[in-house]
């Protein structure tokens, strides 16, 4: 095994018991959510349809980032499938945080955010992280999962003929031999131009019961369109088990729409980001600097509702995951 990376044995075990098991990010837990309770309970998580290992999560006196991390795990159990929660912790890389890390991980103040890039610099001087989409590919890779279940992916941030800026998302996607279950790619970024990336890539994009290309809180439109359909959580499995079979080393996107219930109006987000970028300009920010100011600008003019819409999304694609996690099993 390398250096700086540990498997628990309970997700080495289904791995090689040939049982489903999903990988889970944690940067969501340590850099996306309040660091405070929820104020009141969001439908999406009072939805009496959600297993109660999920909804019994959340409550009063629960920091939301701390609840999100056991919510998505309990997500993945309920649909069959073993959650691999992935985070940086202490030096070393895990792979299959147990629930006693991850509420570690959670409450610590001086915490990384963790692509693949940073995964080796900040573990070889015993620092802890939430691991980004592209750090959570990386233990992925090596450990040898074949599912991941994120919220919406990075992409081509807008302004990039100014400001070139890229996601190590993207490239992550395409070289590892995984599913990477997603909402699409965040609607603060430019999105057009992020389908075509991935299609410059080589990522075939496939739509879980949609022919679009999905903006993360919101439902995909005509103008961004997936390669392909899959008609339920089996037929993508089907679809990946042969794209894997041809292109071992390469991945593939399965985009799965918000929850229609859940989902925001795609054009109250444009005017909210729009009204952010004006802002943004206003303050003088600049690249990093950028999407803190337009995440609070969404916050603002959808009322909190965002917040909401995030968490249904996550615990979603968790449930979905679990279920082609499940699927891809059966395949053998």
């Amino acid at each position: 095994m390398p250096r700086f990376l540990r498997i628990s044995d309970e997700v080495r075990d289904a791995l090689a018991a040939g049982r489903p098991v999903v990988a889970l990010e944690t940067a969501a837990v340590t850099h996306g959510l309040p660091r405070q309770p929820l104020e009141a309970m969001p439908p999406s998580i009072a939805d009496p349809a959600l297993p109660d290992a999920v909804r019994a999560c959340f409550g009063p006196t629960v920091p939301a980032h701390r609840a999100l991390g056991h919510a998505l795990a309990a997500a993945a159990r309920a649909e069959g499938a073993v959650p691999a929660v992935v985070g940086l912790l202490r030096g070393e890389l895990v792979v299959g945080l147990t629930p006693a890390e991850l509420d570690e991980l959670a409450d610590l103040q001086e915490v990384h955010k963790i692509s693949a890039r940073d995964a080796a610099l900040v573990a070889s001087r015993g620092g802890s992280g939430g691991t980004t989409v592209a750090g959570t590919l990386l233990a992925c890779s090596l450990a040898g999962i074949p599912v991941f279940a994120t919220g919406g992916i990075g992409g081509v941030h807008r302004g990039y003929a100014e400001r070139p800026d890229i996601s190590a998302d993207l490239l992550a996607i395409r070289d590892a031999s995984t599913l990477v279950v997603t909402a699409g790619a965040k609607s603060i970024l430019d999105l057009p131009a992020t389908v075509e990336m991935l299609d410059t890539l080589g990522v075939p994009l496939v739509g879980l019961g949609t022919a679009f290309f999905p903006r993360f809180l919101s439902a995909g439109s005509p103008d961004l369109r997936v390669n392909a359909e899959a008609r339920d959580e089996a037929d993508a499995a089907r679809l990946f088990d042969a794209h894997r079979s041809l292109q071992r080393s390469r991945g593939m996107l399965l985009c799965v729409p918000p929850p229609a219930e859940h989902a925001l109006p795609a054009d109250a987000m444009e005017r909210a980001i729009a009204a952010g970028l004006r802002e943004a300009d206003r303050q003088g920010a600049t690249g990093p600097e950028v999407t803190p100011v337009l995440l609070s600008a969404v916050a603002q003019a959808s009322g909190g509702a965002s917040l909401a819409t995030n968490l249904a999304v996550l615990i979603h694609n968790a449930r979905v995951g679990a279920r082609v996690a499940a699927q891809l099993a059966d395949l053998g």
